[in-house]
């Protein structure tokens, strides 16, 4: 079980472990502009997004995940959902520095979503900033990973912008919002290029 489960602060947003009381919040955001998310698997409605809750608390039960409620920090307003996902623990040899770590070894970060008013604002930059702080800062992960269906321009540009480095396209990869074997394109971060990518992100926001 992932018993580290924090709650991230930073200066426009304070991502919140993802829990039912924030059920309402995700409701109204979703329920915004539902046509924001042609590409995206974001719930709509209460069952929806109970539904969605539970299943991404029973991955953090499980310690394959970490999901978070994006809160606006200028009024407590929840404005989308974040997670770090697929978390791996490598089998380190005998001996290695990092055998006996419990912290995980490489990740996803995804299930990212805002509500209309939030877009292109500092919010998902922020966001991540702080997911991938905690990741090779705290956890001191090896990598981090992205996939977004690669027909979502808006969310490729926007993982060129922070700093994440192309890595082709992944056929068939996972079930789209059509219900087609979508395409993905996949991008990453590792942590020798983490230092760089952290200061692009802080002169995006203007820290």
């Amino acid at each position: 079980m992932q018993s580290d489960h924090p709650v991230l602060s930073g200066r426009q947003v304070r991502l919140e472990p993802l829990a039912p009381a924030h059920a309402d919040g995700l409701i109204a955001a979703a329920a915004a502009d539902p046509g924001l998310y042609q590409w995206s698997m974001v719930p709509q409605g209460r069952i929806q997004v109970l539904d969605y809750i539970e299943t991404a608390r029973s991955w953090c039960e499980a310690g394959s995940a970490l999901a978070f409620a994006i809160v606006r920090t200028a009024d407590g307003t929840v404005i989308g959902s974040t997670r770090c996902f697929d978390l791996e623990y490598w089998n380190w040899p005998q001996g290695h520095a990092r055998r006996h770590r419990a912290a995980p070894d490489a990740g996803e970060i995804g299930y990212t979503w805002l509500t209309r008013q939030a877009i292109c604002t500092a919010a998902n930059t922020e966001a991540k900033l702080l997911l991938l702080s905690h990741a090779f800062e705290t956890w001191r992960m090896l990598r981090v990973c992205f996939h977004t269906d690669a027909r979502n321009q808006r969310s490729r540009k926007a993982l060129a912008r922070i700093g994440a480095s192309f890595e082709g396209i992944l056929r068939g990869h996972r079930l789209a919002t059509d219900h087609i074997a979508r395409d993905s394109a996949r991008y990453s971060i590792v942590e020798s290029e983490w230092p760089a990518v952290k200061i692009h992100l802080l002169q995006l926001l203007g820290y």
